[in-house]
Formats: structure tokens, sequence, C-alpha cells
């Protein structure tokens, strides 16, 4: 009888601890934790992590957010508040989609184009006039591939929107008449312009709109099942007709709607939802997904959708010398690259977008970092631009057996040049 009991007692002891292990916890600034692998995680900056975010919920920062820490295999995934809060409040579930924002830049703009260079049919020193005829005058015709890529092209942040203009044609029109402001090569400036003009230049070159191009290359080899672009009636505020959007995250209120299923940006809007800077919809599994093949060389599950040097050539120092260090698209070291925090060696790489979302790729320590937020829900209000910075550091300072004090081929620390 003594062992019988013994032994439900056991039972009931390993019942209560799965209870507590694998928990939902009620919206708000609460968090809900997935399971965890073993990991030789510094549970104290894990902690640290998880309450950094928590606070910036509390704070009205952000109504909610998704992490996704991942290191050599085992994760650390946390969904925090809400994703919804107007009209209707709605937790947040780790499979909500997010408009991703500038991350389209990385995640679909910048592999299509390395994938046209990979297939010999786009090179980056060439000019961007040998694809896109149009694009010449008042010193256009000298700007090559890798400059737009860069962001060192000498184009302004962006096309204006002070005239009605609406249309994918109307924008690469005004966008081949804007003025420089710099020489081509002499100075960084972000710009979208430099993207809706790659965007055009996959379309051109590939005979593929850059939706489908991005849908048949990467996201469907890589089962990145809820990832892609949703077209929609140019300036349109109202979703793509019967689209689910129960599991996205809204973004700001405009007048009477909250934009659900509908890209935030407005220039990705006036031209239909589908533009090379803004458009995408993820989640933070399918990121991962394309993380990890990012981290493995180009391949995913046998599935290889890029060459090891494609991969090296976008995350390593394409900029001239001088000037904030960026890759083929992605940022290495520039004033936009807070979500490397103050720990992960520089030549890791990544990339932020305007609604709040951000992921961070170390190579060294086979390490990366997805924060999904949405902090511009209801109203632009949110900020998580320290925050980010935030997680960057805390998930690297929770990671117990790397030695980020000395990584052998990190870069040398420069003066930021802006």
């Amino acid at each position: 009888m003594s062992r019988l009991w013994n032994r439900w007692s056991l039972l009931l002891v390993l019942g209560l601890l799965l209870a507590v292990s694998c928990r939902t916890v009620p919206s708000g600034t609460d968090r809900v934790h997935g399971v965890r692998q073993v990991a030789p995680w510094n549970a104290v900056r894990l902690q640290e992590l998880d309450d950094a975010i928590t606070t910036a919920v509390s704070s009205n920062r952000t109504p909610g957010a998704v992490l996704w820490l991942e290191h050599r295999g085992a994760r650390h995934v946390a969904v925090f508040g809400n994703r919804s809060v107007d009209p209707v409040r709605e937790s947040m579930t780790e499979d909500t989609i997010f408009d991703a924002a500038s991350l389209t830049k990385v995640l679909a703009t910048t592999p299509a184009v390395m994938k046209l260079v990979e297939l010999g049919r786009v090179d980056p020193a060439r000019t961007v006039a040998t694809y896109l005829p149009e694009f010449t005058g008042g010193g256009r015709e000298a700007i090559t591939v890798g400059q737009l890529l860069t962001h060192t092209s000498g184009l302004p942040p962006g096309l204006s929107r002070a005239e009605a203009w609406l249309g994918p044609t109307e924008a690469l029109r005004r966008a081949c008449v804007e003025p420089l402001m710099d020489p081509p090569g002499s100075r960084f400036r972000y710009s979208d312009i430099n993207f809706i003009l790659l965007g055009e230049l996959v379309h051109r070159v590939s005979g593929r709109t850059l939706d489908r191009f991005c849908a048949v290359e990467f996201y469907r080899p890589l089962k990145m099942r809820d990832t892609g672009f949703r077209p929609m009636p140019p300036g349109s505020l109202t979703p793509v007709a019967r689209a689910d959007v129960t599991r996205m995250a809204p973004t700001e209120r405009i007048g009477p709607t909250v934009l659900r299923g509908v890209v935030h940006d407005p220039t990705s809007r006036r031209m239909g939802g589908v533009a090379g800077h803004a458009g995408l919809f993820t989640t933070a599994g399918d990121l991962a997904r394309f993380c990890r093949m990012m981290l493995n060389g180009g391949v995913l599950d046998g599935h290889r959708v890029f060459r090891p040097e494609t991969v090296r050539a976008m995350t390593s120092v394409q900029s001239p010398p001088g000037l904030p260090r960026r890759g083929w698209g992605w940022d290495i070291d520039s004033p936009y690259a807070g979500p490397r925090g103050s720990v992960f060696p520089i030549g890791s790489y990544g990339h932020s977008g305007w609604t709040g979302t951000s992921l961070w790729i170390d190579p060294f320590s086979d390490t990366f970092v997805i924060l999904l937020t949405n902090r511009n829900h209801p109203s632009e209000s949110g900020n998580v631009i320290g925050l980010r910075r935030q997680v960057g550091t805390l998930a690297a300072q929770s990671i117990t057996d790397f030695d980020f004090s000395n990584v052998p081929g990190a870069l040398p620390s420069e003066p930021l040049v802006r």
C-alpha cells in the first residue's frame, strides 16, 4: 500500500510541475511561455529579458509582443500582452501574423535580388540603368545595384506623398526622376526608394512580380506558410476580399478604420501592397525558419535556396570604406543597428521595421533573436527602439556557453559615421 501511495504521490507531483511549466496566463502584461528546451541559459538574464518586454507592454510602448530567441537549436519563446486593443481586446499568440514593414527589405527584396545574382542575371556592380533603362539623368545613370542595396545611392529617403498618386507604375516613374541628394557612393542614407527600384528590378529581370518570385523561390520551399504579401487595390484601406485576418496584429487607426491585414506603410499601400521596401506579413515561427536557413549557409531541412557564398556576400560588409557598415540589404554596423545590443559581435547582422519588428542573427554564436511587436497599434505613440537594444543585449547575456568577449573573425569597432 505504501509503495502504491508513493507512486501516486510521484505522479501527482509530476502532474503539478507539468501544469506549471506549460501554463497559459491571461492577457495583459503577463507572459505565456512555450516549452523551453534544455539550454545553457543564464536564468537571471533570461528573466530580465522577459521582464523588459513586460515593462514595455505595461508602459504602453506596445500592446504586445512575441519573442523568439534561439541558440544552437535550443529556444526560448515567449508571448506578451495583446495583439489588439482597438476596437476589441485580443490576447497575443505565438502564431500572430505581423506587418513586417521594412523587414520586407531583407526577407523578400534582398533575397530575390541575390538569387538573381547567384543565377548570373544581375550584377551588383552594374548600373541600375542596365536593368531599368529609364533610370537615367541627373547623375542617376551612375548608381549601381550595389549602391541601392547598401543605401549609398544618394537618393532621398522616400517618395513624396504630397500629391494623390496611385499605383506601382506611377511609383516607379517618380523614383526614376527623384533628384539625388549626394553623389552616388559618397554617403549612407537609408532610403525606401532604393528598394522600390530593386523590387521592380526583380520583376523586370525575372518576369515575375516580387510577391510571386519570393513565394516560389523562398517561402514555399522553406515552409514559411504564413509569410507573404497581401495585394490590394492601390490606396485601399480594406483587406483583400475573403481574407482571414483573425490571427493578424492590427496597426494604426486611420479615421474609422483600424488597419488589419492591410500594409501600414502609406507608400506601399499606394502601390497596392506589393513593394520592395514594405508589404510583407509574417510570423515569428516563419522568421525562425528563415534565420536557420541563413545560419545554415542557405539550406534548411535538406532544401537549398542559396549557395553558402551568396549568404556570405549578403552578410559581409559591402558598403564603401568610411561609411556605416552594411551588407547587401542587411545591417551590420549603422545607426539602425540597435537590435544588435551591446554584446553581439560586429559582423552579426539584422534589420528592423517601422511597425516594431526586428531580427538579429549572430553566426559566430549560432544565435538569432526575433522581436515582433505592433507598437503602432492603435496609434503611432508606441516606441520599441530602446527595447530592441535591451532585448539584443540581454539575449546575448543569457547565453552561457559562448565567450562574447573573444570572438575570432568579428569586426573591430569603428567610429560610427552617419
